[in-house]
């Protein structure tokens, strides 16, 4: 493990490894914001930004990738024969490849066949309820996923629905910052900063990212229900917050590409950007104004690998996945409530 990731952070950083070689110059959109970006960061802002080391498969055949125009960053291995499928949401997706990676050395017989997806756990719930498919632009697979993780209310939601199996196993904790630009040139010192109609922002959608119930949290924290109206709707009225799809991608990229001056996220995503050698930073959130996380897991009511799903979830709480979380900000679970 300690080789893999010396190995895949050195990548990261030199943004020189994708597909053997240098990045490519990110396209982006003809937006005059984007026109504004530093050219510096213009080799890479693109995802996936993990460069090839988040592929799960013995044998990946043609590598064929083009950002931004042919790019599947959440989705990783091979979905036609895995011995273990996980809906991961994509809150840390910077994490799952040494995950996996630890997790096969535990268990060789799985190494190559893990399958993930780290999309927002709203819309691997929607996956869910269409079987297992999913459709990204002109294609179209089914995985019938064996573990759903994410936060533990929603981790619970989907066993009372009847999607997953009790217990929901909880491991780590994770908590809020505001994703600004190197150097924060818009001066963002607090959430209260983020109801200035000079301040474009990415917030995560209320409608599928679990994430907006606890920034909507944070903010009437910090400013009551009055800032959590402006930011969540006058500015998206005015189109000064722009709603994300995906946080976990888009708020990075929109504010490399020089779109947004700062986002909530959680403060894992800018530990990662920041390890990566993007031109990102943070401004932290007080406790009394922050909200923390539960992540959790369960075992899938129709796991096609049952044993492969139970032994995911007991190495998930284990002493090596936990140090892998800990990289990046996350606490291990100790008990108490969501």
């Amino acid at each position: 493990m300690p080789s893999f990731n010396k190995t895949f952070l050195a990548c990261v950083i030199s943004t020189m490894c994708v597909l053997g070689a240098p990045l490519a110059h990110a396209s982006g959109s003809a937006g005059a914001s984007e026109a504004a970006a530093p050219a510096a960061v213009s080799q890479s802002v693109s995802p996936p930004w993990q460069h090839g080391a988040n592929d799960d498969v013995a044998q990946r055949g043609l590598e064929f990738t083009e950002p931004d125009a042919d790019n599947l960053a959440d989705f990783h291995g091979d979905p036609v024969h895995p011995a273990l499928a996980l809906y991961v949401g994509g809150n840390y997706f910077f994490a799952m490849a040494p995950l996996v990676h630890a997790f096969e050395d535990k268990y060789p017989e799985y190494r190559g066949q893990v399958y993930w997806e780290t999309i927002p756990p709203g819309l691997l719930v929607k996956q869910m309820e269409n079987r297992g498919t999913v459709t990204v632009g002109n294609m179209t697979w089914p995985v019938k996923p064996d573990v759903y993780l994410a936060g533990l209310k929603a981790v619970q939601k989907q066993i009372d629905a009847g999607f997953l199996k009790a217990p929901a196993t909880p491991y780590v904790t994770n908590t809020l910052t505001i994703m600004v630009p190197k150097g924060n040139p818009a001066h963002i010192t607090g959430l209260a900063d983020l109801g200035r109609p000079d301040v474009r922002l990415a917030m995560p959608n209320p409608e599928f990212e679990g994430i907006a119930r606890q920034i909507k949290t944070s903010l009437a924290h910090a400013g009551g229900d009055a800032l959590v109206d402006t930011v969540y709707g006058t500015k998206v009225t005015d189109g000064t917050t722009m709603l994300t799809h995906i946080h976990h991608r888009q708020t990075p990229l929109w504010i490399m590409q020089g779109k947004v001056q700062a986002g909530v996220t959680w403060q894992s995503e800018a530990m990662f950007q920041e390890q990566a050698g993007h031109p990102v930073s943070h401004v932290d959130i007080p406790a009394a104004e922050n909200t923390t996380a539960i992540y959790a897991g369960a075992v899938a009511a129709h796991a096609p690998h049952a044993q492969a799903a139970q032994r995911w979830l007991q190495f998930i709480r284990s002493p090596d996945a936990l140090h892998i979380f800990e990289r990046y900000g996350f606490k291990p679970y100790t008990g108490g409530a969501a």
